[in-house]
């Protein structure tokens, strides 16, 4: 053998024996990690209870809540046990909670979290009951070890899913992130590190929605969230004493735009809200928040995320070039605000100015004298040359307030006080034309059928531009989120083709992945398809509207309360809002208009009308409108919907 080969075939079987060594050791570390695992449930599976409900619903909506057993973490001594909200949806007329011993005892619910969406149960029972260790905030680290733990599927051995950390102070402050797999069968349960100590509780949750059902449909997806134990324990002495906790509201509405790139300046604060008590008004920007800076709106809803009602924080606004201070005492609800109307419909192409194109009657516009063709100057003395100036204005009013209104009429200014009103409900019977010339198609713009592609998602979308648009008149959107079964768009386009040309409209219609049902998870791709159209056509925001039938109404609901920043209308025919759905607060920067079908025979008729009832409740205004038939609608009824589309960007 040459030295040559001698000298390889020594630095091969070195190579070997180091690999092998290697292997080995990766051996030794996967079997450590194991046994460290296996220690860290070990530890804190006599403080994870199994919880079983008896009665309830047995469905939310699309959700499916099963009966099978739950998880709950034992956080008191005394018999005091938290766990998911979730967990409890249904209302459940009995609770049974298997201790470490084995029995099995009723349990009571003595408060809930409506913030972090948790439920404190109390157990009597006189074996000891472990409270396991929490992990101190500081030590919590993005990429240590996360171990999901239940004991839904195996009341002797707790079920574990492994992951790491992959974000701190989520869903705006409140949770902590895990990529584990967590699901019904750990909601409630104790998310772990490495040595069994307990970082948080788990539960679904979302930062877009705050529903009790919010952030379930990304169960086993690696996106999951627990609140940490330490904020548990926080609060618990007050939940001890059976007392609710709710998010902390201050009553003020931030200027439209990114939260990520907009300063907190303040575009209404509502009258009688603990903000405006303390002296904040509209115009101010939250620079602080008890010494946090504050330079995005999201650094506010991260400053405010955590906060519940009745504590108390320290505001820095700056106002004009002045610093001012507030102390304000955070509450539970505030009174609904509801949005006051002036009583005029804009022309659409006045560029630089507000012509009056519609008074609506018995409005305070009216009663003060202002005609059609009036050119809106100034209210309150401040300038207004276009629409959406005017509604930021307005956002800060009240109806029943009085404005001091300023028109231009045949070159002569004319002063009047206008009394502001409430929203109308009724649908005119006719509308005067949207323009004052006549429309002439943009040769540079597609016009006709055109698909929007959305890249992420599979589902199909096609939109329908009409002949006559033009970029400097803005366009609203009709979003139709069509019913299950098949879609014909050349018999759908028959019926809207008109109304598009006439009342400057878009035509929108995203596709259900499944010709036979919307999934709520669509939200998102119906959400993209309209920034698509928004980001290539000039568009009114204050005319999208989300128009569905049967199931695309409650769809269009959901996607409505999800994206304020999008929508500005739901129109539901023969449909209601998905049961547990909370109604979000009327927004002043983003207001919603509801109009509802009726017809005698629906399936939904009680629903419908219970719907109505909650969102007047919260201020919206809500029009209903009886129709012959649940299914169809006659050319009166679309008529007066398409009347109704055509008033939203009322002033």
């Amino acid at each position: 053998m040459s030295q040559f080969a001698r000298r390889s075939l020594i630095l091969f079987l070195t190579l070997a024996a180091s690999l092998r060594c290697m292997a080995a050791q990766d051996e030794d570390i996967a079997a450590l990690e194991e046994q460290s695992m296996t220690a860290a449930v070990a530890r804190v599976a006599p403080s994870v209870v199994r919880i079983e409900t008896v009665g309830g619903m047995d469905r939310i909506g699309e959700v499916l809540l099963g009966d099978g057993p739950t998880t709950g973490l034992i956080v008191d001594s005394d018999g005091f046990i938290i766990s998911s909200a979730f967990n409890f949806l249904g209302k459940p007329s009995s609770i049974l909670v298997t201790l470490p011993s084995g029995k099995r005892t009723p349990a009571e619910v003595v408060a809930r979290d409506h913030s972090r969406m948790l439920v404190l149960l109390k157990v009597s029972s006189d074996e000891p009951l472990p409270v396991p260790e929490a992990v101190p905030l500081q030590e919590i680290q993005v990429g240590q070890w996360s171990l999901a733990v239940g004991r839904a599927l195996d009341a002797q051995r707790p079920n574990m899913s492994v992951g790491i950390i992959s974000a701190k102070d989520r869903v705006w402050g409140k949770a902590i992130q895990s990529d584990a797999k967590i699901s019904p069968s750990n909601y409630g349960g104790p998310l772990t590190d490495i040595r069994g100590r307990v970082l948080g509780v788990l539960v679904p949750m979302s930062p877009n929605e705050t529903s009790e059902i919010a952030g379930a449909e990304w169960y086993d997806s690696g996106i999951g969230f627990a609140i940490p134990l330490e904020d548990i324990n926080r609060s618990l002495q007050v939940m001890k004493q059976g007392k609710d906790l709710y998010p902390g509201l201050m009553g003020v509405a931030l200027k439209g735009g990114s939260i990520y790139s907009r300063p907190a300046e303040i575009a209404a604060c509502q009258i009688k809200s603990p903000a405006f008590e303390a002296g904040v008004r509209a115009g101010d920007t939250i620079v602080q928040v008890d010494g946090r800076p504050i330079q995005r709106q999201a650094h506010l809803k991260h400053a405010l995320g955590p906060r519940y009602a009745g504590d108390t924080i320290h505001l820095v606004l700056k106002r004009g070039e002045q610093n001012v201070e507030a102390d304000i005492t955070l509450v539970e609800t505030v009174v609904p605000y509801e949005y006051p109307l002036l009583g005029v419909l804009p022309q659409r192409d006045s560029a630089g100015a507000i012509v009056v194109r519609y008074v609506f009657p018995d409005s305070g516009a009216a009663d003060a004298g202002i005609m059609i063709g009036d050119r809106i100057m100034k209210v309150n003395e401040t300038e207004v040359t276009d629409a959406p100036s005017l509604r930021v204005l307005l956002a800060s009013l009240e109806p029943q307030q009085n404005v001091e209104v300023m028109v231009d009429r045949d070159n002569k200014q004319i002063s009047a006080t206008v009394t502001l009103s409430s929203q109308p409900t009724d649908i005119p019977t006719s509308l005067p034309a949207t323009r004052q010339t006549i429309a002439q198609a943009d040769a540079k713009v597609n016009t006709g059928f055109v698909e929007v592609k959305v890249p992420e998602h599979a589902n199909a979308c096609l939109a329908f531009v009409p002949a006559n648009y033009r970029p400097e008149v803005p366009h609203g959107v009709v979003v139709y989120l069509r019913r299950p079964g098949e879609f014909d768009k050349e018999a759908l386009l028959s019926r809207w083709r008109h109304v598009c040309e006439a009342s400057d409209l878009i035509f929108l219609a995203p596709q259900p992945l499944d010709t036979e049902r919307w999934m709520p998870t669509e939200v998102e791709f119906v959400q993209k398809t309209i920034e698509q159209v928004i980001a290539n056509y000039s568009i009114d925001e204050a005319r999208v509207v989300l128009y569905g039938e049967q199931a695309g109404g409650a769809l269009g609901f959901l996607s409505a309360f999800r994206n304020r920043e999008l929508a500005r209308a739901v129109v539901a025919i023969d449909a209601a809002m998905p049961v547990r759905l909370r109604v979000p607060d009327n927004d002043p920067v983003y207001p919603l208009a509801i109009l509802l079908t009726q017809a005698a025979e629906s399936r939904v008729a009680e629903r419908v009308e219970q719907a109505s009832e909650q969102l007047r409740a919260m201020k919206y205004p809500v029009t209903i409108l009886p129709v012959q038939s649940a299914q169809t609608l006659n050319e009166d009824e679309f008529g007066r919907i398409a009347r109704w589309i055509d008033m939203l960007d009322r002033l």
